[in-house]
């Protein structure tokens, strides 16, 4: 079974799969959608970007009736970025199911908010763990009707310590719930977890590691030469985009500072910035107004960035699943990536494990750190920022509308729109981003006026 339209979904979902042009299952979402809609426990292995999102997405969908007034399916996920993704595509793929409400809950912004959206509850719930622990703890979410839970990256959040939180937040749901495991890695762990929370799941494991799509080349550099390293790289390859993994945030925003001072368009993400910021960060990366992102793995985890052409580890993983996580964030979708790792001596030991999880030697390639780095190329893309989003009903089409027309911008200067609750981004080409703010500032946009500002 290959098609999507060969499982038993409703019509809303297969028409909505269509205009998403999903027609081929890929390996992991025919070997699990199956057992899932027939209601088996799955615990699924699978390198990122292989299309897990969207099975276990159709798996809950399958089973949620709208009419009910009921929290009937739960997504715990490891971090704020990966839950607003995975948000994002069970809402794409809910589309045409009429009245289907879904809450993204996540820490970092106001408890308030949240409590006050659970008084019509959802009928899908996606957060992470401590957030939802914590509408819990108020009395606020209801876990009774769950019938459907998922543990997404399961993996990650072991690692991140959420074993207690998922313990707790599982007990309070039905027992005869579907609990689904979805994880890119499946150290000793992941095994305990589904015994404790599941019933004779399925269990379902893809091969193709990332790290066998992926070619991966690693050069010996010490810590006083590892920006230059990188510059050399980045100014060699010159990619469109390429994502830095460092170890810690003192290290994020010291990389990231240094980048900038040799022209790079880079941006630092790390757990010290507040919301607002992360998204912006994540915008302009997503946009192509940043070039390189640099970040801790933490504040990395869940990005999904269509053909992220190169992944940089400043300094190796402090162990091989996170090394296999970091470039599983390049060659999504069946696409070529390249992962480049810079190891100082004292790290050599931890290639050790990385050749044992491979099977094999690594590839290791020398630099010349006595050459000059070409000069980066400046972003395509300019961010511009109109302070008005969703709660004002403004809709990407009324901001094409505005910036295109007689005497405007050509369509194709623009680029991707994404709309807040109180802001919306828009990508500009370089060239026209000031063509673009004059006409914003002096036209209405839906007949009226808003601040508009340039980002960065």
């Amino acid at each position: 079974m290959t098609d999507f339209s060969q499982l038993p979904l409703a019509p809303a979902l297969l028409q909505a799969l269509g205009v998403l042009e999903y027609h081929a299952m890929t390996p992991v979402q025919a070997a699990s959608l199956p057992p899932m809609l027939a209601g088996r426990d799955v615990t699924a292995q699978a390198r990122t970007g292989s299309g897990k999102t969207a099975a276990f997405g159709l798996a809950l969908l399958a089973k949620v009736d709208p009419t009910r007034v009921a929290v009937q399916s739960l997504v715990l996920c490891p971090t704020r970025e990966l839950a607003d993704q995975v948000g994002k595509e069970i809402r794409r793929l809910a589309r045409f199911l009429p009245n289907l409400k879904l809450s993204v809950f996540c820490g970092g912004v106001p408890l308030r908010p949240h409590l006050a959206s659970l008084t019509h509850p959802p009928h899908v719930v996606v957060g992470t763990p401590g957030r939802i622990q914590e509408l819990m703890d108020e009395g606020a979410l209801k876990l009774d009707d769950v019938r459907v839970a998922v543990l997404d990256e399961a993996d990650r959040m072991l690692d991140m310590g959420f074993a207690d939180a998922i313990a707790g937040i599982l007990g309070q749901a039905p027992k005869d719930r579907q609990t689904l495991l979805f994880s890119a890695t499946f150290p000793e762990g992941i095994r305990a977890l589904g015994a404790r929370f599941q019933r004779d799941p399925e269990e379902v494991t893809i091969g193709g590691d990332a790290s066998e799509a992926i070619e991966q080349r690693f050069y010996e550099v010490e810590p006083p030469r590892k920006v230059d390293a990188i510059a050399l790289l980045l100014g060699d390859l010159q990619p469109e985009s390429a994502l830095v993994f460092c170890n810690t945030r003192r290290d994020v925003q010291q990389v990231c500072d240094e980048l900038q001072q040799r022209g790079f368009a880079a941006l630092a993400l790390h757990g010290d910035l507040d919301q607002r910021e992360r998204d912006e960060v994540l915008v302009q990366f997503a946009n192509r107004s940043c070039t390189v992102l640099v970040a801790t793995d933490v504040a990395a985890r869940g990005l999904d960035i269509a053909g992220l052409p190169v992944v940089i580890s400043h300094g190796l993983a402090s162990d091989t699943d996170i090394h296999t996580h970091r470039i599983g964030r390049t060659g999504r979708a069946g696409q070529d990536g390249l992962a480049l790792a810079l190891v100082s001596g004292e790290d050599r030991r931890r290639v050790i494990g990385i050749e044992e999880q491979l099977g094999k030697a690594v590839r290791w390639e020398r630099i010349d750190l006595s050459r000059k780095a070409a000069r980066p190329a400046a972003a395509p893309m300019v961010t511009v920022v109109i302070d008005a989003g969703r709660q004002d009903k403004l809709r990407p089409g009324d901001v094409v509308g505005a910036l295109t027309g007689e005497g405007g911008l050509a369509a194709t200067a623009i680029g991707k729109i994404a709309a807040f609750a109180t802001r919306t981004y828009v990508a500009i080409e370089r060239s026209q981003a000031q063509k673009a703010m004059d006409r914003l500032r002096t036209g209405k946009v839906k007949g009226r006026s808003f601040r508009i500002r340039k980002l960065g």
